[in-house]
């Protein structure tokens, strides 16, 4: 497969310098070659969008959302073609694949209903005679920049939102998502959008993603992604007074109490710490548990640990596969250099024998740093989770807090009492009890608190307030 942009609901190649995609799974295999874009195809693409807008705005929310729903059916039917290409180039387990692209045709399906849904309120006067009311409006041209860890999914809940809204939108990939980028595209192509409302480029951050911020003719960004380059985008946005959304980092604790169930919790921190090969930002990477249960609580986690099947993506037993890169390998393998010398080893996994090259990082389970460690305390994006000792409720909510991120937090407990504290105190956007750190459901919000977040939040309700302005009205009769 090679990649293509669409743009004014066209598609078109790229000349700009070529990449070739491997498998993670297997290097022997040559997925597709990507084909990268320069300065003038994005400004391109965004002129596409500027001049749609006016015309897509315009139409009903209803029709809109006939063409979410139209979307929604297509994706559904390419569904299989579709997680098999992301998993082949990126390394997600195909069962999980499957998974995030059901998951992208309920967000096109609720966002699809958003068009005939209220769009404002009525407030009352202090004046007689006089009516008014608020009213959602859209911003325009929204730019997005999706990862590669969720290629599917996070795409379409930026787009979906944005759509019904009544915006024009410019999607640029991370580059080692671009080929189930083109493919999605190809999906909606055949929903017979107007020209011009969705467009794809496909290039380089510093490249296409640096025009994007400093020149393109743009309303809002929503961006996903690292830390760094995310305040980099909201430093640009806001030096050019545009809306800006940023998803960063996550470093998400879940917390054992002595009055867990520990089969239920060791159940999923082990999902929360390996599915996806913990390359997703609410991937649980610290595991706070309570004294009097740690020793139990280890030993099983380490025969849980033990039985995980690391394998070729595409296999159906698979319960994580490679890394999705060379960098991320490079990247991933320094910090489990760190913890073999640095932390008491608890548990790793069973390599990926038999599966040929690929970019495949063994799960591991330490023990022994500090809370101020860097394995503590910087984002791994692997499948690797570090063990701390509390002595209680209270140290373990410190421990929770001791971080710059904020995302998602658990905890795993029968008291209610323990568990409201928890979610009053924990300082994340998304807490939970009894369920691991990793997800949410896409009808709520989506977003954490200090460095994991800008100001907004994605999904559910929530993603209708960022892609819009809320206009107030008033009229005076009689």
């Amino acid at each position: 497969m090679e990649s293509r942009n669409w743009i004014g609901g066209e598609w078109n190649k790229p000349k700009a310098g070529t990449l070739e995609i491997r498998n993670p799974s297997d290097l022997a295999e040559t997925v597709g070659y990507v084909h990268l874009s320069g300065k003038g195809e994005l400004l391109e693409a965004v002129d596409a969008a500027r001049s749609a807008q006016p015309k897509w705005a315009a139409m009903t929310g209803a029709a809109r959302g006939e063409c979410l729903y139209r979307m929604a059916g297509l994706l559904e039917a390419h569904g299989a073609e579709l997680a098999n290409l992301a998993s082949s180039e990126m390394g997600k387990p195909i069962a999980e694949m499957r998974g995030e692209v059901a998951r992208g045709v309920q967000l096109l399906r609720y966002y699809a209903a958003e068009g005939v849904r209220a769009n404002g309120q009525m407030i009352p006067s202090a004046f007689v005679n006089v009516k008014q009311y608020s009213v959602r409006v859209p911003l325009g041209v929204a730019a997005v920049i999706t990862p590669w860890n969720f290629p599917v999914a996070i795409p379409i809940w930026k787009i979906a939102p944005a759509l019904i809204c009544g915006n024009t939108v410019v999607w640029k990939p991370a580059e080692n998502g671009c080929l189930t980028a083109v493919k999605l595209a190809e999906i909606f192509a055949e929903a017979s959008l107007p020209a011009g409302t969705l467009n794809l480029i496909i290039g380089k951050g510093s490249v296409v993603g640096e025009a994007l911020l400093e020149e393109a003719k743009i309303d809002a960004i929503s961006f996903t992604g690292s830390s760094a380059t995310g305040l980099r985008v909201a430093a640009a946005s806001a030096a050019r007074n545009l809306k800006y959304q940023t998803e960063m980092g996550g470093k998400n604790a879940a917390v054992v109490l002595r009055d867990a169930d520990l089969d239920a919790a060791v159940a999923a921190v082990v999902s929360g710490a390996f599915r996806s090969a913990g390359q997703k930002c609410t991937a649980t990477s610290r595991v706070i548990v309570e004294g009097a249960v740690y020793d139990e609580f280890a030993s099983k986690t380490t025969e849980a640990i033990a039985k995980l099947r690391m394998a070729n993506a595409k296999h159906e037993g698979a319960y994580l596969g490679p890394v999705a890169s060379l960098e991320q390998f490079k990247t991933v393998n320094e910090y489990v250099v760190t913890a073999l010398a640095e932390a008491r080893t608890v548990a790793v996994g069973s390599s990926a024998d038999g599966e040929g090259e690929g970019y495949y990082i063994s799960p591991l389970l330490v023990e022994g740093v500090g809370a101020d460690h860097r394995l503590v305390q910087e984002e791994v994006f692997g499948p690797l989770a570090v063990m701390l000792p509390a002595a209680n409720i209270d140290e373990a909510i410190g421990l929770v807090n001791r971080t710059v991120f904020g995302l998602s937090a658990s905890v795993f407990t029968r008291d209610l009492n323990n568990a409201f504290r928890f979610l009053d105190e924990a300082e994340a956007g998304m807490v939970r009890v009894n369920q691991e750190t990793g997800g949410v459901e896409y009808q709520a919000p989506f977003g954490g608190m200090k460095d994991s977040s800008s100001h907004s939040r994605e999904q559910g309700q929530s993603a209708l307030d960022f892609y819009t302005h809320l206009k107030t009205c008033a009229i005076q009769y009689r």
